[in-house]
């Protein structure tokens, strides 16, 4: 949700003062001026360069960190459009406001006003072209302290820069090079659709799963996790998860008329879609309904209904389901996506119902517009799990992905089964890595089993996605058998049960959740 740039007039008046009366007398910006500054762009192979080695070196690449020439750059090589956050001048931690303060108040939106007097004025003096997002001259968000122009003047980011209303500013619509991902690896593919296949799997060995009542088929590695005998004690019951991903295909009945069925009852599907396509003012949402195949794996491990079909069962298979489809694929890499996946953190941070977010998605590095939006849920109450990465979309020398590097959410990845600690053939592991699920059989490399897009069949599934989805299904789990604890206590009850603990591996966090130990099962 946006808010219209109707702002109280005397905001507007009190920031054009104060903007003006702080700034020193400078002569407009000559057109030869102009010119240089676009003459000089750092080329965009050179920019994908710079965002390369930072993430080989850091693991990050953060926009604010570099210069401004380069974020002018890669903003004209993109869509032109600017994200900023703002803050009141005199708040030192906004970041543990933001989903508690009312971004419409008096204060956040004096300091909004002020950002766009200042680019006003600035447009104007050099007589630089005033753009327009969806009819507004600044597009601002009506939860999240941010607002978005488009804009084409240099000077505009040096001011940004002096303003202690700005937390941040980046090009939210360039597009790095991900083939750069890949190195010298021939072999290396990074997609737009990456991740995108959930066919079902004729050729199932029956050591893949085990057939428990009415009819439904437990993945191999439940009983490793403890799984199949923490649901003595809980099935989820009564928890509501948001799984934020690609949707639900409406052609699963399970995630439809079926999805109260055998011995799953009395609970409730909703489904929200927050990912727009479409170009500039034609751009509208899309709908709730997968596209891709991912996101209906992963609501299927994360709660299934344990049917009498003879289809894969959800961990949490009594739990209430929020499926958002927020992006079409598991790369949160284009402006759409990153608004969409924004978008559905918030959506789900407001719904007093939702106690846990799921997240098996990711991008090489951060953003902020979506970092904004995981405090929001964050700061909200909500626990929030997030995959550390695959190596089908990125190479083996990366490490965990955002948003999982964030403080605020619980990194899960994979690992093989078997003595000590070995992660899947495409997992990513790091300092970030909160906990591990088993996931990948040693020898034959076969994944757990989940939900197709259509049919009875199960269909399988790997990386830190459903290592995600899983670690939320037991969350799940714990939350439902004490459900007056808040998300402190069952983090630490996931961590305290843990194989690990109270050790802490460098790679691994606490290692292998265990569900049975968790909820009380000795």
């Amino acid at each position: 949700m946006f808010l219209k740039l109707k702002i109280n007039p005397a905001l507007i008046f009190g920031a054009i003062l104060v903007f003006s009366c702080t700034q020193e007398e400078k002569p407009s910006v000559s057109l030869s001026e102009k010119n240089e500054v676009k003459n000089d762009l750092i080329p965009q192979s050179e920019i994908d360069q710079i965002i390369l080695k930072s993430i080989q070196e850091t693991g990050d690449f953060v926009w604010m960190e570099q210069s401004d020439l380069l974020l002018f750059s890669a903003l004209m090589y993109g869509d032109s459009i600017l994200t900023i956050g703002y803050k009141p001048s005199e708040l030192q931690q906004p970041n543990s406001r933001i989903g508690l303060d009312d971004v419409k108040s008096e204060s956040w939106q004096f300091s909004a006003s002020k950002i766009v007097s200042m680019i006003s004025e600035t447009l104007e003096k050099n007589e630089s072209p005033t753009y327009r997002v969806k009819g507004q001259e600044a597009e601002i968000h009506g939860s999240l302290p941010y607002l978005e122009v488009k804009i084409a003047d240099f000077e505009v980011l040096q001011n940004l820069r002096k303003m202690p209303e700005v937390r941040y500013f980046e090009p939210v619509g360039y597009q790095f090079n991900y083939e750069l991902l890949n190195g010298d690896n021939p072999y290396g593919r990074i997609t737009s659709d990456s991740g995108c296949s959930n066919e079902p799997q004729s050729n199932l060995s029956a050591s893949d799963y085990s057939v428990v009542s009415p009819e439904a088929k437990a993945s191999w590695n439940y009983p490793q996790m403890g799984i199949t005998q923490a649901w003595a004690q809980s099935t989820g019951a009564g928890i509501t998860v948001g799984v934020i991903d690609t949707g639900l295909s409406p052609n699963q009945s399970l995630f439809g008329s079926s999805f109260n069925s055998g011995e799953s009852s009395g609970r409730t599907l909703l489904k929200f879609g927050t990912f727009k396509t479409g170009f500039l003012i034609w751009k509208n949402y899309d709908g709730p309904n997968d596209q891709c195949g991912h996101g209906t794996a992963m609501a299927g491990v994360v709660g299934s209904p344990r049917n009498t079909v003879g289809n894969a069962v959800g961990v949490a298979y009594n739990s209430n389901l929020i499926s958002v489809r927020g992006t079409s694929d598991v790369i949160v890499n284009t402006s759409d996506e990153k608004n969409g996946v924004a978008e559905a953190l918030v959506l789900l941070g407001n719904r007093t119902d939702v106690k846990i977010i799921s997240m098996s998605i990711g991008d090489v590095f951060s953003n902020s517009k979506v970092a904004d939006a995981v405090r929001y849920a964050y700061n909200r109450g909500k626990l929030i799990f997030a995959a550390a990465g695959t190596s089908t979309s990125f190479t083996n020398w990366f490490g965990v992905i955002f948003p999982a590097t964030m403080a605020e959410t619980v990194a899960v990845t994979g690992v093989k089964e078997g003595i000590g600690y070995q992660r899947c053939d495409t997992c990513h592991s790091g300092s970030k890595v909160e906990f591990t699920v088993i996931m990948e059989r040693a020898g034959t490399n076969t994944k757990p089993i989940t939900v197709a897009d259509s049919g009875n069949s199960p269909s399988t599934v790997g990386g830190s996605s459903v290592a995600a989805s899983t670690a939320s299904g037991i969350a799940a789990l714990v939350w439902a058998k004490n459900p007056g604890w808040n998300r402190t206590q069952v983090l630490d009850r996931l961590r305290s049960t843990s194989a690990l603990f109270p050790n802490r591996n460098s790679q691994y966090g606490y290692g292998n959740l265990n569900a049975g130990a968790a909820v009380g099962v000795n």
